[in-house]
């Protein structure tokens, strides 16, 4: 089967871009405004405007790390394509962030809610973490209670690997779905893992309407809970593996209690 990279998303407006990976958790009502067909139809228009920013900013989870990434490397508008592509991707913009910055941030938005456990948190970012969305995901979530209020092990892992922006490669186009082959989170002898490439069906419209206007056999896609977020180019492709390895790697070996651990074993 041909592999199609696709070109780089330079001419996509950053705010477009951050519509295409919020809306999913939108769409289930687990983060940002109550109102997830208007974050949609903007996605699906493509337009950009005020309205759009103060749906942006009602995203308690991401809203702040763009933030973060922008003040931290002299970017003006926190949803510039490179930050929106950073933090839901990954890009060379985290690499400049910094400890002492993504530390502070920590402090100021997750020691109230933690309490003691706020040790944790300060530990994952000691250990390598990076303002990237897996970080938050693996990192963050099992100290905030965003693994499900039970703990059950099939419960946390699905949040985990839902939650994550994940790749794939598309193996069939439908009109309102693609079947996609992805690796899923595996959870084996106390480690998380990628595991063997498996077929998954992710949706690709809603009412009909898409937010990414065309997919072929061979492309290879970003996707979120069940639904795709965009082509990826060699780049970003690269990257998010690169970045969801990165906070991997800390869960797994860089940390001594690993909230994604415990809860999960």
């Amino acid at each position: 089967m041909t592999t199609v990279l696709a070109p780089e998303t330079r001419n996509i407006p950053g705010p477009t871009l951050f519509v295409r990976y919020a809306f999913p958790p939108n769409y289930h009502g687990a983060c940002g405004p109550p109102d997830s067909q208007a974050l949609f139809q903007y996605g699906a228009t493509t337009t950009v405007d005020d309205g759009l920013r103060d749906l942006a900013r009602q995203f308690a989870g991401a809203w702040p790390y763009l933030e973060l990434i922008a003040n931290a490397t002299g970017v003006a508008d926190p949803l510039d394509r490179r930050v929106v592509e950073a933090y839901w991707v990954g890009n060379s913009l985290l690499d400049r962030v910094g400890v002492r910055p993504l530390g502070e941030s920590m402090e100021d938005r997750f020691r109230s809610k933690t309490g003691l456990q706020f040790g944790r948190v300060a530990d994952s970012v000691l250990a390598g973490g990076m303002p990237h969305h897996s970080y938050h995901v693996f990192c963050i979530y099992p100290w905030v209670g965003l693994l499900g209020d039970d703990r059950r092990y099939e419960q946390a892992l699905m949040v985990l690997d839902r939650c994550r922006i994940r790749w794939g490669q598309v193996r069939q186009v439908r009109a309102d779905q693609l079947m996609v082959e992805s690796q899923p989170l595996l959870f084996e002898q106390g480690r998380l893992l990628l595991g063997p490439p498996t077929v998954e069906t992710v949706e690709r419209t809603l009412d009909g309407v898409g937010l990414v206007p065309e997919f072929h056999v061979g492309d290879w896609v970003s996707m979120h809970w069940e639904w795709v977020c965009d082509r990826l180019g060699a780049r970003q492709l690269a990257a998010l593996r690169h970045y969801t390895r990165v906070h991997l790697d800390v869960v797994n070996d860089r940390l001594d209690h690993s909230g994604a651990i415990i809860a999960l074993g």
